[in-house]
Protein backbone atom coordinates (compact mmCIF):
# COMPACT_ATOMS: atom_id res chain seq x y z
CA UNK A 1 0.00 0.00 0.00
CA UNK A 2 3.28 2.10 0.76
CA UNK A 3 4.38 1.78 -2.52
CA UNK A 4 0.57 3.19 -4.24
CA UNK A 5 1.45 6.20 -2.14
CA UNK A 6 4.14 6.69 -3.40
CA UNK A 7 3.78 6.28 -7.18
CA UNK A 8 0.71 8.23 -6.48
CA UNK A 9 2.69 11.49 -5.16
CA UNK A 10 5.01 10.72 -8.03
CA UNK A 11 2.50 11.06 -10.82
CA UNK A 12 0.86 14.44 -9.49
CA UNK A 13 4.65 15.59 -9.49
CA UNK A 14 4.20 16.78 -13.11
CA UNK A 15 0.88 18.57 -13.56
CA UNK A 16 1.98 20.14 -10.27
CA UNK A 17 5.01 21.34 -11.24
CA UNK A 18 3.18 22.47 -14.52
CA UNK A 19 0.86 24.77 -12.77
CA UNK A 20 3.77 26.32 -10.93
CA UNK A 21 5.75 26.86 -13.70
CA UNK A 22 2.48 27.31 -15.78
CA UNK A 23 1.79 30.63 -13.23
CA UNK A 24 5.11 31.53 -12.98
CA UNK A 25 5.81 31.66 -16.70
CA UNK A 26 1.84 33.68 -16.99
CA UNK A 27 2.31 35.84 -14.76
CA UNK A 28 6.00 36.83 -14.26
CA UNK A 29 7.94 36.66 -17.91
CA UNK A 30 11.82 36.43 -17.59
CA UNK A 31 12.56 40.65 -17.75
CA UNK A 32 15.06 39.61 -20.39
CA UNK A 33 15.69 37.14 -23.24
CA UNK A 34 17.75 34.49 -22.33
CA UNK A 35 18.92 30.88 -23.20
CA UNK A 36 18.83 29.41 -19.52
CA UNK A 37 15.47 29.70 -17.96
CA UNK A 38 11.98 30.20 -19.42
CA UNK A 39 10.47 29.34 -22.95
CA UNK A 40 13.05 29.01 -25.41
CA UNK A 41 12.74 28.53 -28.80
CA UNK A 42 14.38 30.49 -31.72
CA UNK A 43 10.99 31.94 -32.35
CA UNK A 44 10.26 32.79 -28.83
CA UNK A 45 13.43 34.55 -28.51
CA UNK A 46 13.18 36.70 -31.37
CA UNK A 47 12.35 40.13 -29.62
CA UNK A 48 10.78 40.86 -26.28
CA UNK A 49 7.06 40.95 -28.00
CA UNK A 50 7.53 37.21 -28.83
CA UNK A 51 9.06 36.45 -25.60
CA UNK A 52 6.19 37.58 -23.31
CA UNK A 53 3.70 36.08 -25.96
CA UNK A 54 5.13 32.84 -25.50
CA UNK A 55 5.32 32.94 -22.29
CA UNK A 56 1.95 34.04 -21.40
CA UNK A 57 0.31 31.46 -24.02
CA UNK A 58 2.48 28.62 -22.62
CA UNK A 59 2.06 29.70 -19.33
CA UNK A 60 -1.69 29.49 -19.68
CA UNK A 61 -2.03 26.53 -21.43
CA UNK A 62 0.95 24.52 -18.63
CA UNK A 63 -1.91 26.02 -16.08
CA UNK A 64 -4.82 24.69 -17.65
CA UNK A 65 -3.30 21.44 -18.49
CA UNK A 66 -1.49 21.04 -14.97
CA UNK A 67 -4.97 21.10 -13.41
CA UNK A 68 -6.59 18.51 -15.92
CA UNK A 69 -3.55 15.75 -15.97
CA UNK A 70 -3.91 16.13 -11.72
CA UNK A 71 -7.46 15.54 -11.69
CA UNK A 72 -7.22 12.59 -14.83
CA UNK A 73 -3.98 11.03 -12.63
CA UNK A 74 -5.24 10.70 -9.64
CA UNK A 75 -8.64 9.24 -11.03
CA UNK A 76 -6.69 6.68 -13.11
CA UNK A 77 -4.37 5.48 -10.85
CA UNK A 78 -7.21 5.31 -7.58
CA UNK A 79 -8.96 2.14 -9.01
CA UNK A 80 -5.51 0.30 -8.66
CA UNK A 81 -4.96 1.00 -4.26
CA UNK A 82 -5.55 -2.80 -3.84
CA UNK A 83 -3.40 -4.05 -6.89
CA UNK A 84 -0.30 -5.39 -6.22
CA UNK A 85 3.08 -3.55 -6.70
CA UNK A 86 3.34 -4.90 -10.09
CA UNK A 87 0.57 -3.48 -11.63
CA UNK A 88 0.90 -0.55 -9.64
CA UNK A 89 4.32 0.07 -11.16
CA UNK A 90 3.12 -0.63 -14.36
CA UNK A 91 0.18 2.02 -14.42
CA UNK A 92 2.09 4.50 -12.31
CA UNK A 93 5.06 3.94 -15.34
CA UNK A 94 2.22 4.87 -18.12
CA UNK A 95 0.68 7.62 -16.30
CA UNK A 96 4.01 9.32 -16.16
CA UNK A 97 4.69 8.56 -20.02
CA UNK A 98 1.65 10.05 -21.03
CA UNK A 99 2.50 13.21 -18.64
CA UNK A 100 5.73 13.66 -20.69
CA UNK A 101 4.38 13.34 -23.73
CA UNK A 102 1.65 16.09 -23.08
CA UNK A 103 4.37 18.19 -21.79
CA UNK A 104 6.92 18.02 -24.80
CA UNK A 105 3.91 18.22 -26.89
CA UNK A 106 2.57 21.68 -25.73
CA UNK A 107 5.57 22.58 -27.67
CA UNK A 108 3.47 22.54 -30.54
CA UNK A 109 0.36 24.64 -29.81
CA UNK A 110 2.89 27.38 -28.27
CA UNK A 111 4.60 27.35 -31.48
CA UNK A 112 1.48 27.82 -33.57
CA UNK A 113 0.22 30.60 -31.86
CA UNK A 114 3.63 32.21 -32.66
CA UNK A 115 3.80 31.52 -36.02
CA UNK A 116 -0.18 32.80 -36.51
CA UNK A 117 0.72 35.89 -34.81
CA UNK A 118 3.87 37.25 -35.66
CA UNK A 119 6.02 36.80 -38.92
CA UNK A 120 9.39 35.12 -39.19
CA UNK A 121 11.18 38.65 -38.55
CA UNK A 122 9.23 38.75 -35.31
CA UNK A 123 6.78 41.04 -35.99
CA UNK A 124 3.46 41.25 -35.40
CA UNK A 125 0.49 40.58 -38.20
CA UNK A 126 -1.43 42.54 -38.85
CA UNK A 127 0.03 45.52 -37.47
Amino acid sequence: MWFWWFLFLCNLLIPGLMMVSGRMMWKHCPKEINGILGYRTRRSMRNMDTWRFAHDYCGRLWWRLGWRMLLVSGAVQVPFFYSGESVVSVVGGVICMVQCVVLVGSIFPVEGALKREFFEDGRRRGA
